[in-house]
């Protein structure tokens, strides 16, 4: 219970005060619990769009749109940012990379990175408002949320000190893929077997695509670049879905 609660304290900004030692083992345990969170997630954007607090549907939109940045806090937008500063900025030169993250400043790629992000989501939004689907909010959160166990039973984490060194080094392998699994059971109940199949056809190509590129900007992963991972393989489920 632990675990999932410093997942929801993590991943979320939800008034959720309780005091948890947060122990490296515990902390690499919560990964498994972050399918829940995005499902926690997507649950608050599907029943928020129910109230009819708007009129207008682009308003509702980006209504829904900024009640989901809050929800999250922009975690992974920020790392999305950093991310997207450090492969422009570094020139291939992985310290300088690594330095590039950690500056709070962000450059006009990432604001521009940043803004083509939130208006694809917003535009998704909509067309889910318009053909009244907006239930669909419910799987992209679950999907992306799955990034972070899929690269640290992938790749190595390149920071020595930090969250992720402890995550990578105590978390199960073995209840990781049994939680992968299980996600995309629920998915094939809820989409159907041929959309979730193909669903993560799609999102593991980006998936993999994603890794290649950190592993070759900076040897692997740090974590702005799951955060980043996670903002984009959230954008394409919810392309996918709108198609």
């Amino acid at each position: 219970m632990q675990a999932f609660l410093i997942a929801i304290q993590f991943l979320t900004r939800l008034p959720l005060k309780i005091n948890i030692e947060w122990k490296q083992e515990t902390v690499a345990t919560s990964l498994l619990w972050y399918p829940l969170v995005g499902f926690i997630i997507g649950v608050c954007l599907f029943g928020f769009s129910s109230i009819p607090v708007a009129q207008n549907s682009m308003l509702f939109a980006a209504i829904i749109l900024s009640v989901w940045v809050v929800i999250t806090g922009g975690l992974h937008l920020d790392g999305l940012a950093d991310s997207a500063d450090a492969w422009v900025g570094s020139h291939g030169d992985k310290n300088r990379a690594l330095e590039i993250m950690k500056d709070p400043q962000a450059g006009p790629v990432a604001v521009i990175l940043l803004v083509l992000v939130l208006l694809l989501k917003f535009s998704v939004i909509y067309s889910f408002i318009l053909q009244e689907e907006v239930y669909f909010l419910i799987v992209p959160p679950v999907i992306a949320r799955c990034v972070p166990m899929v690269l640290f039973l992938t790749t190595p984490y390149v920071r020595e000190q930090g969250l992720g060194s402890g995550m990578a080094e105590y978390l199960s392998r073995n209840l990781a893929w049994i939680v992968l699994g299980l996600v995309f059971v629920i998915c094939m109940f809820f989409l159907g077997i041929v959309q979730a199949v193909l669903l993560v056809v799609v999102a593991g190509c980006v998936l993999w695509y994603l890794r290649y590129l950190m592993v070759r900007c900076i040897g692997g992963m740090t974590g702005d670049t799951i955060g980043a991972a996670i903002e984009i393989v959230e954008v394409v489920v919810l392309i996918f879905l709108v198609f």
